[in-house]
């Protein structure tokens, strides 16, 4: 069943051979006895990939969620007797995890040197269970409610720019100005053509946001900023060292852009497993000391800085 479920995930028969140690004739065979004994066809075999029939998708997804099963019993019947060990798979943000979690995760291995963990930067929302994750770090609204969410607070932007671009194009003082300037864009955020800020007052403006770049990720829109290429509303934690160091610098301080919330997804049935539960803890103690992530119900108040 093992064998199957990776050969499902990585669709090469000769791949999983390799990481298991084994000669691919044994992974064909383990294959081919599952079959026999469901009586039906799992895979779909070509020349160049393996790929799941309609039954074998099907079956994926239960032998994921038993062999989990087994692994957290197991897991319980060693953990009184020897370290916590095993692996932890985890998927995180991008640039999120490049520029804060991996460095979490190495004091994590620190601590526990007999827990391995595998971490999958990406800014797609993936099938948890269908990848064999155990925990993501998210931002933006979840609805996925078969999950476990750990809100772990919320992730403070601003407009920043250039030293260099705003000597260059001038300093904008009212959000009207900002229509003369360009604009850095993510082409993976819908609505990212109009910016929501809010003023003395509380009031609220809708500001439409143009210009000639648009980027898929967060730390090419980094590289655009401190090129000068325009200005752009940016996650604290994406350019806190940048406005440290005077590269960047934060604009229109009387105006507040909306947080977006962080939150951490734990596939239920791994939930109780104690390698698991400690990376859960550490997280959720180390996250909210990253400049710009602030508790849920702290506020902002407009001209104040996070």
């Amino acid at each position: 069943m093992r064998t199957f479920v990776r050969v499902a995930e990585r669709g090469n028969l000769s791949v999983v051979a390799r990481q298991f140690g084994v000669g691919q004739s044994t992974v064909t065979r383990h294959v081919r006895e599952l079959e026999e004994a469901v009586g039906v066809p799992l895979l779909s075999r070509t020349t160049r990939r393996v790929t799941l029939t309609e039954e074998g998708s099907r079956y994926y997804t239960n032998c994921v969620h038993i062999l989990r099963l087994v692994e957290q019993a197991a897991d319980e019947a060693r953990g009184t007797r020897s370290a916590p060990a095993g692996t932890i798979r985890v998927s995180c943000t991008a640039a999120f995890g490049v520029l804060h979690v991996s460095r979490l995760i190495f004091a994590f291995q620190d601590r526990y040197p007999d827990i391995a963990v595998d971490l999958s930067l990406t800014d797609e929302r993936v099938d948890l269970v269908r990848e064999g994750v155990d925990i993501a770090l998210r931002l933006g609204p979840l609805t996925d409610s078969s999950m476990k969410l750990r809100p772990l607070g919320d992730s403070r932007r601003l407009l920043v720019a250039a030293p260099d671009y705003l000597a260059a194009r001038g300093r904008p003082a009212t959000h009207q100005d900002l229509s003369r300037h360009e604009g850095v864009r993510m082409s993976n955020l819908a609505g990212s053509d109009v910016l929501t800020l809010q003023g003395q007052g509380g009031k609220r403006h809708a500001v439409p946001f143009g210009g000639r770049l648009r980027v898929d990720h967060g730390l090419a829109a980094r590289e655009a900023l401190v090129a000068g290429r325009g200005i752009a509303p940016a996650h604290r934690w994406l350019v806190e060292d940048l406005l440290t160091a005077g590269r960047l610098e934060a604009i229109l301080p009387d105006y507040a852009l909306p947080s977006v919330p962080l939150s951490m997804l734990i596939v239920p049935e791994r939930a109780g497993i104690a390698r698991v539960r400690l990376l859960v803890d550490f997280l959720v103690e180390e996250i909210p000391r990253i400049p710009g992530i602030a508790s849920p119900r702290q506020r902002r108040s407009p001209g104040r800085s996070a």
